[in-house]
């Protein structure tokens, strides 16, 4: 679990943008979701998990024009 948000962490900002595109954006839900268990935030899981089911529609586009300007998903600073 940790391994792999090191991982995604790693990647470059361009593997990170190509990570955004739609339905390879469920890299990103896993990894809010691998975060909020290994920190033991309850709220953050809940939001990750609502996040797959109800995000994914625009989340993708909040993903990417976050990791171009900040080089981080939108997403909580964990």
């Amino acid at each position: 679990m940790n391994s792999f948000i090191k991982w995604m962490d790693g990647r470059s900002r361009l593997v990170k943008i190509l990570f955004c595109l739609p339905f390879i954006d469920i890299l990103w839900a896993i990894y809010r979701i691998l975060g909020a268990v290994k920190n033991q935030n309850w709220l953050h899981l809940v939001l990750g998990i609502i996040w797959i089911v109800f995000g994914s529609f625009i989340g993708w586009v909040l993903d990417l024009v976050s990791i171009i300007l900040v080089n981080h998903i939108f997403w909580f600073q964990e």
